[in-house]
């Protein structure tokens, strides 16, 4: 959006531009470094600062009566509105405390920034007519101060974060410290029962020395008396062995004479048992031959038992075929026997043949006679 200014309008805003730089460039010479310290700065600053403040708000008003003789410049309104609030800022700051450092920079840096952008748009107001400087420097305030404020909301969230942290923190130093109490009771309790350990483990040292040496002492006397009764053992088994040696000589004398003595015998019964050989030869050829007469006759009883097996086998035969045949007879007997009862009952039953019924009267009568 451009604002074009000519005539009686453009020689006004230059002027109230102009007025505003020199009263700016007046405030910073009567700021300078060297008050700060002095008794007499208070009273020599308020009064200046009083009387720039004075000037711009007159010629804020200035700017103010130019708006309201131009309503269609609309950047101008905005531009005079930017310019309120730093003068409503920089009122604010000098209320507070203009001699502080922080004060005195920021007053510098405001009041440079405002001679700029105020040189910067007389500049341009001169030469063609328009104020597009202003418009940009109130657009890249306004972005450095959306800037600051997104800075200024981080640092809030971050003091929140750190105050949230610290109550963490002092919430896990609150626990670690009772870790520490605990576990420094628990080294206490722990130290006491190393102790008691120690006691206790000395005490079951001297046991178990005391229980050694005895042992010990007992094991020397155990071997002594070992060694004495192993002493007697081998003069016991010494004793024996001579004892054992004759027992061998006398045996072995004993077992030659009874060598030879076996020798005779042994001579004597190789003859008896040739001899004997021989008588048994004889009975066994003896008896092989009546074995061989023995064999021929069983041969012959033999053929003949089978002879007479076959025979009693064919008679028995014959005898079973005959009772077989009678049995059949006698069945066959008894067949007819029931067949001709059977036949006569039926004759009977029905009148047939002989048995027939005579007529009535007469004939029924006589009829009857008959069969009586």
């Amino acid at each position: 959006m451009s604002v074009d200014i000519s005539g009686a309008q453009l020689v006004r805003v230059c002027t109230v531009l102009q007025d505003c730089a020199d009263k700016l460039a007046v405030l910073g010479n009567i700021m300078p470094d060297t008050y700060h310290g002095r008794p007499e700065a208070d009273s020599v600053v308020g009064a200046d600062i009083s009387g720039v403040i004075s000037q711009h708000r007159e010629a804020e008003q200035s700017l103010k009566t130019v708006r309201q003789i131009h309503a269609e410049g609309g950047a101008i309104t905005e531009a005079v509105q930017e310019l309120h609030k730093s003068h409503k800022e920089l009122d604010r700051t000098m209320e507070t405390n203009p001699l502080s450092p922080d004060n005195l920079a920021k007053v510098q840096r405001d009041r440079q920034f405002l001679a700029e952008v105020i040189i910067n748009v007389l500049a341009e107001v001169k030469e063609k007519g328009t104020i597009e400087s202003l418009l940009l420097a109130v657009e890249e305030e306004k972005k450095k101060k959306a800037h600051l404020l997104d800075i200024i909301i981080r640092e809030e969230e971050g003091r929140r974060r750190t105050k949230a942290l610290q109550r963490q923190l002092q919430d896990i130093r609150k626990e670690k410290t009772l870790e520490l109490q605990r576990r420094e009771e628990m080294t206490a309790h722990l130290k006491d029962q190393l102790q008691e350990m120690k006691v206790k483990t000395s005490l079951e040292r001297k046991y178990v020395k005391n229980s050694t040496e005895l042992l010990v002492y007992q094991g020397q006397k155990l071997n002594t008396h070992q060694e004495k009764l192993m002493e007697d053992d081998i003069k016991l088994l010494q004793n024996k062995m001579e004892m054992e040696r004759r027992a061998h000589m006398e045996m072995e004398i004993f077992l030659k004479e009874n060598l030879s003595r076996l020798g005779e015998k042994l001579e004597y019964w190789m003859e008896r048992y040739e001899k004997d050989m021989e008588d048994k030869q004889q009975e066994l050829n003896t008896l092989k031959n009546a074995k061989y007469s023995n064999l021929a006759q069983l041969q012959d009883l033999a053929k003949k038992y089978r002879e007479s097996e076959q025979v009693v086998i064919e008679n028995r035969i014959e005898k079973e075929n005959l009772r077989k045949m009678l049995e059949k007879q006698q069945m066959e007997r008894l067949a007819a026997t029931k067949i001709q009862s059977w036949w006569r009952g039926t004759m009977v039953r029905r009148g047939l043949g002989q048995y027939k019924k005579g007529k009535k009267g007469k004939d029924g009568k006589k009829g009857k006679k008959k069969k009586k």
